[in-house]
């Protein structure tokens, strides 16, 4: 691990402002995926600002219905909350999906939506990856590329989003607060928040330099059958072949959102509006643009069945 400074800071603002002013800076909370890359020397930050000590961490009420989440909420304590068990249960499934016991109690909310992928040649320094290294290629198009994406990706980069629980804040319209080193507040909705990879796959969220993430905002709660099912490759604490949350109404219609398929949970409106005709048009509309490997090609009839049976089992 490359030697670093440390600091602790006491307001949002400031935490921004010294992430700017100090070049190579990262943000700690939790660690659970920083701490991780740094021993591997994929992130070398010169500087951590740790974050912990903010006022961050409640679940609260908005004045329209829904709830503001606190960026350093843990995933344990978010899944846990009576509120969200009730009104927004395919997020709360979603977190237990994820990880461990133990990794969900450090684990923080705008943690997990900034976690970066696991694709193993990322995680290789002995690999070109293009995340990792920009302009060095990558490796995972002629390598093993079972787990990767087969939508959304580029020549640059076909690595996905790891988050169990970003996939539940897309399908529930989720936005992002932040805050500047100006002092600027700003909101991003989730559906925005992630950038393709294009040719520039190492930039993979529109955040500023030094912007932090203050919460997470729901909108009122949807009702309808909630539902999370994750497919992997072992029971339990392993990422995503795919995943599908869904809420689904009494009458057929409501929207569904996929993780283990691309650079970001991979929603489209589009696809909501044919729910009513079954899983078959709804996947049409979500892979009209789908690109797999031979290895990963697997992965669309996993995402066909998995539409089916959710389906099935919200409208049973």
């Amino acid at each position: 691990m490359k030697a670093f400074t440390y600091e602790r800071v006491t307001t949002p603002a400031d935490a921004a402002a010294s992430a700017l002013r100090t070049p190579g800076s990262k943000f700690i909370a939790g660690g659970t995926n920083l701490l991780d890359l740094m021993k591997l020397e994929i992130e070398t930050p010169t500087h951590l600002i740790d974050v912990n000590g903010l006022a961050l961490d409640n679940i609260e009420p908005t004045a329209d219905g829904g709830l503001r989440i606190g960026a350093l909420v843990r995933n344990t304590d978010l899944a846990a909350d009576p509120r969200i068990r009730r009104d927004y249960a395919v997020l709360s499934r979603a977190l237990l999906a994820g990880a461990s016991g133990q990794l969900r109690n450090k684990a923080t909310t705008a943690g997990n939506l900034l976690q970066r992928t696991r694709c193993p040649y990322f995680y290789d320094t002995n690999q070109p990856c293009n995340k990792r290294l920009p302009g060095s290629g990558c490796a995972a198009l002629e390598g093993f590329s079972r787990q990767h994406a087969v939508v959304g990706a580029s020549n640059a980069c076909i690595a996905t989003h790891p988050s169990d629980m970003a996939v539940g804040m897309r399908l529930l319209d989720a936005v992002i607060e932040t805050v500047n080193p100006d002092g600027r507040a700003r909101n991003i909705p989730v559906a925005d928040f992630y950038r393709a990879p294009g040719t520039t796959p190492h930039l993979e969220t529109v955040l500023s330099p030094g912007e932090l993430i203050t919460a997470v905002t729901l909108p009122r709660p949807l009702g309808g059958t909630h539902i999370y099912r994750k497919v992997r490759d072992r029971a339990s604490y392993a990422f995503a072949l795919v995943s599908v949350a869904a809420v689904v109404q009494q009458d057929g219609s409501g929207r569904v959102a996929l993780g283990g398929v691309a650079h970001k949970p991979w929603r489209s409106e589009a696809a909501d509006a044919e729910l009513k005709k079954g899983a078959q048009a709804a996947y049409d509309r979500l892979f009209a643009e789908a690109q797999p490997t031979h290895e990963n090609e697997f992965k669309l009839i996993l995402a066909k069945r998995m539409l089916a049976s959710v389906l099935t089992e919200a409208r049973a």
